[in-house]
């Protein structure tokens, strides 16, 4: 989370926060759900499951293999087209391994395209494509909305004494 709350609004802000807070490989200890109560999917408005993120095939899916895929979109979107498998590993704090199964998995749904740098063939360029960039706008109103229902009793000043607040807890969580 770069913008400080003030830069921003405070629902972005919060946004950004809880974004940093699930990036971060710190999870708090309170974030992750008791044995026995784990979560596997979203429900959906009728009973039942959400279609997992950028995925029209079976509806289980495990959530991990869906936030990977929407954490390399968003890094790919704001690092730019023709980020290599490398620097989407780095960026998104994985191995290059990992980081190839994932892009692949983003190949096969559509979300991505991989080609050969012309000036070093042992590098792939990875690119965005619509379908990528549809399913990432959607995913960001979502987790905005998300947000702004979470908000709806705060005033505008407890909105941003909270993002403010969430900005230092993520902040004092990164220097430990």
């Amino acid at each position: 989370m770069d913008a400080e709350p003030n830069d921003v609004d405070p629902i972005t802000a919060i946004e950004r926060a809880v974004s940093e807070l699930r990036r971060s490989g710190g999870r708090a200890p309170w974030s992750r759900p008791a044995p026995g109560h784990e979560h596997h999917g979203e429900p959906g408005p009728h009973g039942g499951h959400r279609p997992s993120f950028g995925w029209k095939g079976p509806r289980h899916e495990h959530p991990f293999a869906n936030m990977a895929r929407y954490r390399l979109l968003s890094t790919l979107d704001r690092l730019g087209d023709g980020a290599s498998v490398n620097e989407l590993a780095a960026a998104i704090g994985v191995d290059q391994p990992r980081a190839s199964r994932v892009v692949a998995e983003c190949v096969e749904r559509g979300l991505v395209t991989r080609s050969t740098d012309s000036r070093d063939a042992r590098r792939s360029i990875i690119a965005l494509t619509e379908s990528g960039r549809a399913v990432l706008d959607e995913r960001r109103r979502e987790r905005r909305n998300a947000v702004e229902r979470a908000l709806d009793g705060f005033t505008p000043e407890e909105r941003e004494q909270f993002a403010a607040l969430l900005a230092r807890f993520v902040a004092g969580g990164r220097s430990g």
